[in-house]
């Protein structure tokens, strides 16, 4: 069982389960017969012999297609096993092995199928057609024919069939099945639909939408941008059973024991076979013990302990929307007592909001926002959106005045001009550029309090006047602080953030979500360096967005990226893909990779303890039978073991 072998599909494995079955039926018939009653011993042994074609039929299947490859593997020993027994005379108890091993086989390949169709059921969720609209009439076509550019119309409660963004209709998205957020997200359309056209990369989040994806109660039509065969869902999928294929260290060291384990199991039957010159006993008896070591030692469970557990494990995170590319990532994510965050878009919003507005002795506060958004309002830097954005909300939506004859002073600020007035907004740095009335104390000691607490100050000043200053700050996200308990929970012992932003910015946003540490002014090869201090101290993850953080991501003992949805370089960066842009999906995922990691190693325990308890039994006199029982039990008892994982809960979360 070392190797499952797919028999074509879901009617052969219904097929085998059947054949099973019907070996069992044989056997039980060939046994009541020849035990309760005076039938000929002939009618018994073809009901053997029939219970052996049944039950060896898949099996015998099963071991041509290893012997074709190389593999001397579990299959032809049961074979081998079964051939013996019947050569003793015992074909009841050679019929008993094929029955159990076959029906243990079949119900291993379903086992293992539940888990494989939790990841195919995630390809079926896109619709086959898509209405769509070309040449000022819509048309029904099949998915596969879109290409980017298409108008596809989304009527209510349909699922999307490709990945695109809004140019027509506000809805709320039941992203779910790709994201795993938990509840719909508003979407609405891009602002401009021929820049987004032009531009598909520029497009924010709250127009994207992903096929597979559910849509609420508006119709809505959105502009394809990728083909089916390149949709997010696609290649979640794609990589998801590729996964399947990557083992993890765990494995990689079952396959070693398992390797040395054969041969082994194979020279202590031979050893074995020839007891009988050594001990005072009939031939017989020591080719029977033989067949029955045989029996007990194929290492079955030991074989499918750890396959089954990782794909049981993928399934899962890839159903909650975190994508984990293979086993490795999976157990390692489980075994990491640090982790390293990013600051800008992982912990934080990754977008500037004004967080203090400051007016100077004797100023209202609306005359330093309405001067502050009308100059701002023709700027286009991230600061002036935010200040445009968050002003305009402060002030009620109260018209502001007009600006004009705009101009930047490049990092520093701008100069502008309301109602031939000169107005100045920026650093400190600028107002000794400019000229004019010097700094006052009052507005140097409100900065040098904003600096402090991590803001990025705007002094603002209309001629010769000094407004007051506004801070500004890239704020937690609001999931980090609930997000980082969990994980402490979860027995992270240290976490710490990593930052290009200067020490100041780095500690006050580590002091709101409530980090132990914060590494501030790193370049991107500093962050690499930190992760490899770290690294050489405990095992670490990092955390990031998959674009400039990959070089530490790659460092780190796993890297997971944030937001990965929509995002090739995000997919293709990381060991673990939290495909939502939320911080909450984490916890789950380490989660899940600890509790992968416990039944990885209860596996472990349950397939090398029945071989260490069965070999020495047979070896003292434990029949054949008792042996099967034990031994294809224990196999039976790890798959489904492994499958609790589909079913695993996050108990943290809300």
């Amino acid at each position: 069982m070392s190797e499952t072998h797919d028999h074509g599909g879901k009617e052969s494995k219904f097929s085998e389960l059947g054949f099973a079955i019907a070996c069992g039926v044989s056997l039980a018939l060939g046994f009541g017969l020849e035990t309760l009653t005076d039938t000929p011993s002939v009618v018994p042994l073809g009901l053997y012999v029939l219970a052996y074609v049944l039950g060896g039929f898949f099996t015998l299947k099963d071991a041509i297609a290893s012997l074709r490859h190389g593999k001397f593997q579990i299959d032809t020993l049961m074979l081998v096993a079964a051939i013996g027994a019947a050569s003793l005379g015992q074909w009841a108890e050679g019929a008993l092995l094929l029955f159990l091993f076959s029906i243990g086989h079949a119900l291993e390949h379903y086992a293992m199928g539940r888990a494989r169709r939790a990841i195919e059921a995630l390809a079926e969720l896109a619709p086959e057609t898509a209405l769509v609209r070309r040449d000022g009439a819509t048309t029904t076509v099949p998915v596969e024919t879109l290409a980017p550019g298409d108008i596809v119309i989304v009527k209510p409660n349909e699922r999307l069939p490709a990945d695109g963004f809004i140019i027509l209709g506000d809805t709320s998205i039941d992203q779910a099945p790709v994201t795993g957020e938990s509840v719909p997200v508003d979407k609405s359309a891009v602002p401009d639909r021929e820049i987004a056209l032009k531009r598909p990369d520029t497009v924010t989040a709250e127009h994207q939408v992903y096929a597979g994806t559910i849509n609420g109660a508006g119709a809505i039509e959105i502009a394809v941008t990728r083909a089916s065969s390149d949709s997010t869902l696609a290649k979640v999928v794609r990589m998801v059973s590729e996964a399947e294929a990557q083992k993890s260290p765990t494995q990689q060291f079952t396959d070693r024991v398992e390797r040395w384990l054969v041969p082994g199991v194979l020279i202590l039957v031979v050893l074995l076979m020839f007891a009988w010159v050594v001990i005072d006993e009939p031939f017989r008896d020591s080719f029977y013990r033989a067949m029955a070591v045989l029996v007990a030692a194929s290492p079955c469970a030991l074989a499918i302990a750890t396959p089954s557990a990782v794909l049981s494990g993928v399934a899962r995170a890839a159903r909650g929307g975190v994508l984990v590319k293979g086993g490795a990532p999976l157990e390692n994510l489980g075994t990491v007592s640090a982790i390293a965050f990013d600051k800008t878009g992982t912990l934080t919003e990754g977008r500037p909001k004004v967080t203090d507005v400051v007016a100077a002795s004797g100023v209202d506060e609306s005359l330093l926002l309405t001067t502050a958004v009308a100059v701002e309002a023709l700027s286009d830097h991230p600061l002036a959106s935010a200040i445009v954005r968050d002003g305009a909300e402060r002030l009620g939506g109260k018209a502001g005045e007009v600006a004009t004859d705009i101009r930047s002073v490049t990092g520093k600020g701008v100069a502008a001009s309301i109602q031939n007035e000169a107005v100045h907004i920026g650093r400190d740095e600028l107002f000794v550029e400019a000229g004019g009335v010097a700094l006052t104390d009052e507005i140097k000691t409100i900065v040098e309090r904003l600096r402090k607490d991590g803001r990025t100050t705007m002094i603002v000043r209309r001629g010769d006047r000094y407004l007051g200053v506004i801070g500004l700050m890239d704020t937690p996200r609001a999931a980090a602080v609930e997000s980082l308990k969990r994980l402490r929970k979860l027995g992270i012992r240290r976490m710490i953030m990593i930052s290009g932003d200067n020490q100041n910015v780095a500690d006050a946003v580590a002091r709101s979500v409530g980090l132990d540490e914060a590494w501030g002014n790193l370049l991107p090869e500093d962050k690499v360096a930190a992760i490899t201090k770290i690294r050489d101290q405990e095992k670490v993850a990092m955390v990031g967005d998959g674009v400039n953080d990959a070089p530490a991501m790659a460092t780190a003992t796993v890297g997971v990226a944030m937001g990965a949805a929509g995002s090739d370089v995000a997919l293709e960066t990381a060991g673990v893909a939290l495909m939502a842009d939320d911080l909450a999906h984490l916890p789950f995922a380490v989660g899940l990779s600890r509790q992968t990691s416990r039944i990885i190693r209860q596996n472990l325990y349950v397939s090398l303890g029945v071989v260490g308890v069965l070999v020495p039994a047979t070896i003292f006199g434990l029949g054949i039978g008792p042996a099967v029982l034990a031994h294809e039990g224990s196999t039976l008892v790890v798959v489904f073991n492994a499958l609790r994982l589909l079913g695993y809960r996050d108990i943290g979360s809300t």
